[in-house]
């Protein structure tokens, strides 16, 4: 739903350009307020119990669309799905972050985040043909389908619960702010969520700039494109972290989507548009990969649901307010204008990385924490 959101609600209500960007943003801002609280509820209450939740809720709120009849409840609907997904994504990083064997960290994040990748945009990709060719209905239909399909999964598995020790458990008492906030995760997770609001002008306005260049044909492949390079590229980057370090795998992705960002600004023909795409696909899908595992690589296991947390947080705040930020100056600057604003954005933020992590960083392979 997040491609076709904001062009419903101006479709469907009238909404503006900014109250469109709205509805896409206060998913994320759901999704972040949840993530304040899951990373210590899931190690408390159990992982698998914390996951069931979340896609229940999840199912409710794609079955809600079809009585959304105004904006308000519109965006109420968005909150909570917001929150649905904020629960379900941290649960499963902080399974997965468990398992995953030490000395292949980075690959083992690269392939746990390709799944989520690749669901990101292979949705968009059937959303916007359903869009296209059918109704916003039948989007909510195909995204309720899915939902039930994703509740139902994984009942029967068998998923690894921490056993906390009698000190783990006081220390995870009350409302301090290590319960919430990985403090050691804050760095790289503020730089991908900075890239990743460059990132939400994509999926939150591609629709209604490539309908205003008579692309929509095109665009509707842009995300089949982006998956694929995800695919190809996202175990390759993984491996390449493990063996050279942060900065090598890091650097190139920031350029690739820098580039990316350009030639999405001054597309003019499909060729152009879909180039844009497998830029901007190889540096987000590594972005994002990256900077979890060297967010999460040295936390402890206990605290490794709080780490992903922190580093979704994040991410999630960030890429909730770009489009509300970015909509406002579309009818100053237009589509093209706020691709080039994006690009010129991230490569502050390629600089602000090297400040804040890169020129600290190893260029070998880390021990990774055994704790």
């Amino acid at each position: 739903t997040m491609v076709i959101v904001s062009s419903f609600a101006m479709e469907q209500f009238g909404a503006s350009p900014s109250a469109g960007g709205l509805a896409v943003s206060i998913f994320v801002i759901g999704g972040f307020i949840a993530r304040l609280f899951v990373g210590k509820w899931m190690e408390q209450i159990g992982r698998k119990r914390m996951l069931l939740i979340g896609l229940g809720l999840n199912l409710i709120m794609s079955l809600a669309y079809f009585v959304a009849n105004n904006l308000i409840i519109l965006d109420i609907i968005r909150f909570f799905h917001g929150v649905s997904f904020g629960i379900n994504s941290t649960v499963i990083g902080g399974i997965v972050a468990n398992i995953v064997p030490q000395e292949r960290f980075g690959e083992g994040i690269a392939y746990s985040m390709l799944t989520v990748s690749l669901g990101t945009a292979l949705g968009p990709f059937i959303s916007m043909l359903l869009y296209q060719y059918g109704s916003f209905l039948m989007v909510f239909l195909c995204c309720s389908v899915v939902a039930l399909l994703g509740l139902i999964c994984p009942m029967p598995l068998t998923t690894p619960e921490n056993k906390l020790t009698d000190q783990q458990l006081s220390s995870m008492q009350g409302f301090k702010l290590s319960n919430f906030i990985e403090i050691k995760a804050i760095r790289i997770s503020l730089i991908c969520g900075l890239f990743y609001l460059c990132y939400s002008s994509v999926i939150s306005f591609l629709t209604p700039y490539a309908k205003a260049i008579d692309l929509s044909m095109a665009a509707s492949f842009f995300f089949i494109i982006y998956s694929g390079i995800v695919l190809i590229s996202r175990p390759f980057i993984g491996k390449l972290f493990d063996l050279r370090g942060e900065n090598y795998a890091m650097y190139p992705s920031m350029v690739s989507f820098i580039l990316g960002m350009l030639m999405l600004s001054q597309a003019h023909n499909a060729f152009f548009l879909l180039c844009s795409a497998l830029f901007i696909g190889f540096g987000t899908g590594s972005i994002q990969s990256c900077s979890m595992a060297i967010a999460l690589k040295k936390a402890p296991a206990h605290r490794k649901g709080i780490a992903n947390a922190t580093f979704m947080m994040f991410t999630d705040f960030l890429t909730g307010i770009g489009p509300f930020m970015f909509g406002l100056i579309i009818p100053f600057i237009g589509y093209r204008g706020l691709y080039a604003v994006a690009a010129a954005l991230a490569f502050f933020f390629l600089a602000l990385y090297y400040y804040l992590h890169g020129k600290n960083a190893g260029h070998r392979r880390e021990t990774i924490s055994q704790q």
